[in-house]
């Protein structure tokens, strides 16, 4: 079970990201308050759960929290800021929108921007400790896979309905196939430069 809060009787909002190492598709994070008195042994950091159980835990969690919002960067903005502030501005936007304002923040990660007016603490792997932030995480997660599976449908062929825009092989082989996507992040290497070991095996065949 992981820690309901790092202080007691402190509004605290877990902070999340998902899509950092994606080369297409926005980031996306997600600002969850959870109630005081809040228990689910299923919610985990969202990597360790599979694309079923997240699905129906995010129902769970935006019903019962006391308040959550999901906020996305685009592959444009990424491209302009780089995509470590993109993460942290796609938590300030999430914060944002929260409809309760929180006392603290818990940031998954050892990197962010304060934000105005509320204190944080960077928890290091947060998504394994802290609930509020394992909550984030399957909120960011959820809502950035129903995005891509919405794109893959406007742009197939690349496979974004299942690898949700990473850097896999099939990702990488539509691309030199079909060419790169207005939601592409073109400041990220989406084509990997060959080294002398796969041009001595393409003169070889």
């Amino acid at each position: 079970m992981l820690e309901r809060y790092l202080i007691e009787d402190r509004v605290e909002a877990g902070c999340d990201e998902a899509g950092r190492g994606c080369l297409a598709g926005p980031v996306t994070a997600a600002a969850v308050i959870l109630p005081p008195d809040f228990a689910n042994e299923l919610i985990n950091d969202s990597k360790q759960l599979t694309e079923r159980q997240r699905e129906a835990l995010r129902p769970v969690i935006e019903r019962e929290a006391v308040a959550w919002a999901v906020a996305h960067v685009s592959p444009a903005e990424i491209d302009r800021i780089n995509i470590l502030r993109a993460s942290i501005l796609a938590m300030h936007r999430a914060i944002d929108q929260l409809q309760v304002r929180p006392e603290a923040l818990l940031i998954d990660g050892n990197r962010f921007i304060p934000y105005p007016g509320i204190p944080h603490t960077t928890i290091v792997k947060g998504d394994g400790k802290m609930l509020s932030i394992a909550a984030a995480s399957i909120l960011a997660k959820t809502h950035r896979d129903e995005v891509m599976r919405q794109l893959a449908q406007e742009f197939p062929g690349y496979g974004w309905e299942g690898n949700k825009g990473y850097p896999t092989r099939d990702h990488r082989d539509a691309i030199r196939r079909l060419g790169i996507t207005p939601h592409h992040r073109r400041s990220f290497t989406l084509l990997p430069q060959p080294t002398l070991f796969d041009l001595s095996d393409d003169t070889s065949q």
